[in-house]
């Protein structure tokens, strides 16, 4: 069968695919068909009975379709990211981290997470404050915070002190106290 007979007939079982044939596939691939490429690799990925470095190699292409998926707005970016997210720290908690591959890096999952928050622990606890007053934008910007800061406790226990680690664990406190 060829790559544009799969394009043709998205309904085919992507869970039996190979992750070179998946790989074709999800290189033209666009929205729903997209979607399944994400969720079939991750799939594979959280597969036991697999070696290791088969298991990141699908947490890679799960990955790859992820960040291709995203649309411009507030919600879809978060969408993608907290996706990124959890995958990533999933591979920490369950394969281990490495330092080499920057998506397996706890560090670099800290800064990622840093630079995907646009406020500061103490602005997002402020508007916390009252959210039921707040304005529906500020009380969703506040739900995203909290979703992009789920992956947090799990994380910080991969982390060595520094200034990150540190603005991390005020998140850690402050997500309890978000919408």
């Amino acid at each position: 069968m060829n790559a544009d007979a799969d394009h043709e007939n998205p309904s085919r079982d992507l869970s039996t695919w190979t992750i070179d044939r998946l790989q074709s596939f999800a290189e033209d691939a666009q929205g729903q068909q997209l979607e399944a490429v994400r969720v079939v690799a991750q799939g594979h990925a959280y597969r036991a009975d697999e070696p290791r470095e088969a298991r990141q190699q699908w947490a890679k292409l799960s990955l790859q379709a992820n960040q291709r998926l995203h649309g411009d707005g507030p919600w879809d970016r978060a969408r993608a990211a907290q996706q990124n997210f959890m995958l990533r720290m999933w591979v920490i908690d369950q394969l281990g981290p490495d330092d080499e591959d920057h998506d397996w890096s706890p560090e670099t999952l800290a800064a990622d997470t840093v630079a995907a928050l646009a406020l500061t622990p103490a602005e997002a606890r402020a508007l916390a404050d009252h959210w039921r007053d707040r304005a529906v934008e500020q009380i969703g910007e506040l739900r995203r915070h909290k979703t992009l800061t789920a992956h947090l406790d799990r994380l910080i226990e991969h982390l060595q002190p520094s200034p990150v680690r540190d603005q991390l664990l005020a998140w850690t406190e402050t997500r309890r106290h978000l919408p």
